[in-house]
């Protein structure tokens, strides 16, 4: 049984082989036109005017992940790379639970998810795949693309209708999977929220509507970005709200040529 750092890092060697950089083009304020006015001024504001459209972008999180209300969060770190070409998001995670080392991976990858998470590197204890999470996971890369690529939004693949002057809805079509969401801008013109009914609790192993959105708790400038670098992820369950996750940006770099280290 293959590591899943040892995993990782060949499918993200795979996927840059397979979506290798291509020539730059700039995003221009005509590029713009069409998008709701809070959206617009979100990209404006995000600095991604006169930068190239991105192509990829790898992250970096310090996170506080907890299994259900109440209990200790685990702390993790995480890296992840997303491909706007060819949708992918691969995601790799490090923690320790109850002292043991565990490790999650997301793959999402031509139109389909994959989820497991390993205890030791060896035990198995989640493994998801199939519609369900593909389409869950289609929520998350979208969620990704909203907040860490502002410059990438002007794309047919997103569809924009205004709701008012401080949000609008997006509706992402990746292959069989059509998703979206509700993106909240505040006086800023920062997106400080981002919510959708398409992607399911699935924290108990089976798939439960529900809620599920994003606050943003910060933002700075990166690298000649201003882009959010404090926020988490909340189920909003019949009992009440419970936010999982808690997630501090550490690095973050667009069109990296291959993989390297963050």
């Amino acid at each position: 049984m293959a590591s899943f750092d040892r995993r990782y890092a060949e499918v993200v060697a795979a996927e840059f082989a397979r979506q290798p950089l291509g020539a730059s083009l700039l995003l221009v304020g005509a590029d713009l036109e069409g998008l709701p006015a809070p959206v617009k001024r979100y990209i404006r504001g995000s600095g991604a005017i006169g930068r190239p459209r991105p192509q990829n972008v790898r992250v970096a999180f310090d996170a506080l992940m907890r299994r259900k209300p109440g209990a200790d969060p685990m702390v993790s770190t995480s890296v992840q790379y997303n491909f706007f070409g060819q949708p992918a998001r691969l995601f790799l995670m490090q923690a320790r639970m109850f002292g043991v080392p565990v490790r999650a991976l997301h793959l999402y990858q031509r139109e389909a998810a994959t989820f497991q998470v390993r205890v030791l590197d060896l035990k198995t204890i989640v493994d998801q795949a199939g519609p369900e999470i593909s389409a869950a996971e289609s929520v998350t890369v979208l969620n990704d693309w909203c907040f860490m690529a502002p410059g990438a939004l002007v794309d047919e693949r997103l569809v924009w209708q205004p709701i008012d002057d401080r949000s609008a809805l997006v509706t992402f079509t990746n292959g069989p999977y059509r998703v979206s969401a509700t993106l909240i801008f505040n006086e800023r013109d920062e997106l400080v929220d981002f919510w959708s009914d398409d992607r399911p609790d699935s924290s108990t192993g089976a798939f439960v509507p529900c809620r599920w959105n994003t606050p943003i708790g910060e933002y700075r400038d990166v690298d000649g970005m201003r882009l959010p670098t404090r926020g988490g992820a909340v189920w909003n369950r019949a009992a009440g709200p419970f936010m999982y996750g808690e997630f501090r940006l550490r690095s973050l770099r667009y069109d990296a040529p291959g993989p390297g280290e963050l």
